[in-house]
């Protein structure tokens, strides 16, 4: 049933405003295309220059910038892939159309993300890749993790959809790994009209392969042919069947291709929500600091918290109960006070069709803790009004102390009563 709330999760991840309507009302009115555009290069290379990839290949979403991605892996029936429990099901839902063995690595109970103490006992002589997710904007220890990949062999993938804006030991996500994928889906810290994907990398022959990929072309290796020698080419320069379709023949055809092709309007928009990445950034984390003073107060709750040497993004806002009562109390304490709560995510090895392929509970006995009995997400979003903010931190101050026998007495907020 649908509620009105004080402080609502939020429809929107990002900001938009006149900027952005302005950028669309120059597009409209111009003589230009609306698909494969100048304006799509240009947020490209704006977002490759500010993850500090190579490469950025931008398509429809984060799904399919997932998909994609995982196709760079060239995965071969009986390969292994570590995969993360504690994500939203797009990370690893790709690898059900391959016959590939998923082993879930549990996760650091104290930032979600997948545990690098952990990994080395799940790699065998098998063992391809490695997906993992940054979860709700914390850095994974990414140099552990790339120090198994480089002595082992296999390619890491990393989710950055929530990590836009972090940062590990002065380095972004996205650059950290052998291939990375972002979401601007409409929640994200970013968006492009709310759809839209990003893959980075520096490979060179993978952005060949992901344009041709997401450009209805083919994924294959191309040799030389001598059908020119026997067919009369007719060719016009900027037809596509011209000299190509003469002189190329398929030597290896991975996979065909689909149209995963960021609009104008779409690439236009995220080259102005770029722009503002930064105050939002500075917005979630303001917001961030003032629950984690609430949250410090309390021996039973903690926070979720980057390692000194990483900057959080968070796009979500994680904390943690010590038992299953306790969180379950809380969250309905703060629902009956008009805000409103998420958990995420379920653990991945846990849905129907990852127990269909054989995994069971007990595999990642953290992930499945955590979730099942511990953790909850709490508003952090930079729509959130300044009043709404005041009565966030009041309400979490108040719940907890009612948690806590009332020995905490609420926060000073200039909107105590609203919505009272």
């Amino acid at each position: 049933m649908d509620r009105s709330y004080v402080v609502p999760w939020g429809k929107r991840g990002s900001i938009l405003a006149e900027a952005e309507v302005a950028v669309l009302r120059e597009l409209i009115h111009e003589d230009t295309p609306l698909s494969m555009g100048g304006r799509r290069e240009r947020f490209e290379r704006s977002f490759a220059g500010t993850v500090g990839s190579k490469h950025a290949i931008s398509v429809t979403s984060g799904t399919v910038a997932l998909e994609l991605a995982i196709r760079m892996l060239d995965l071969e029936p009986g390969d292994e892939v570590i995969a993360t429990p504690q994500t939203y099901q797009a990370t690893v839902q790709p690898l059900l159309d391959y016959d590939v063995r998923v082993r879930f690595c549990d996760i650091d109970p104290d930032t979600l993300n997948i545990d690098a103490s952990a990994v080395e006992a799940l790699i065998t002589p098998r063992t391809k890749a490695l997906l993992l997710v940054h979860y709700g904007g914390c850095p994974a220890e990414m140099d552990a993790i790339m120090a198994l990949a480089r002595r082992h062999g296999f390619l890491v993938l990393e989710d950055c959809a929530h990590a836009l804006g972090a940062r590990y030991r002065g380095r972004a996500p996205g650059s950290l790994a052998d291939i990375a994928t972002f979401s601007f889906q409409n929640a994200k810290n970013i968006t492009t009209l709310g759809e839209g994907g990003m893959i980075t990398c520096d490979r060179d022959d993978w952005a060949v392969r992901l344009d041709r990929l997401r450009s209805n072309d083919i994924d294959a290796e191309i040799v030389r042919s001598d059908l020119s020698d026997t067919v009369e080419p007719i060719v016009l320069p900027w037809m596509k069947y011209a000299t190509p379709v003469y002189s190329d023949s398929v030597r290896r055809l991975r996979r065909a291709g689909t149209n995963a092709t960021m609009s104008e309007a779409a690439a236009a928009v995220g080259q102005v929500q770029l722009g503002r990445l930064a105050a939002t950034g500075e917005t979630r984390r303001a917001i961030a600091a003032r629950l984690d003073e609430v949250v410090s107060r309390y021996p039973f709750v903690r926070p979720q918290s980057a390692p000194a040497h990483s900057e959080h993004a968070y796009h979500l806002y994680t904390c943690f109960a010590d038992r299953q009562e306790l969180r379950d109390q809380l969250v309905l304490g703060l629902d009956r006070r008009g805000v409103e709560i998420q958990l995420r995510y379920f653990p991945q090895h846990l849905l129907p069709e990852w127990r269909h392929r054989g995994h069971l509970r007990g595999e990642c006995p953290v992930a499945e803790r955590l979730w099942f009995d511990q953790h909850l997400n709490l508003p952090c979003h930079p729509r959130l009004t300044p009043s709404q903010v005041d009565y966030l931190v009041d309400a979490l101050d108040e719940s907890l102390a009612e948690l806590n026998g009332g020995a905490a007495a609420p926060l000073a907020s200039a909107a105590a009563d609203l919505g009272r």
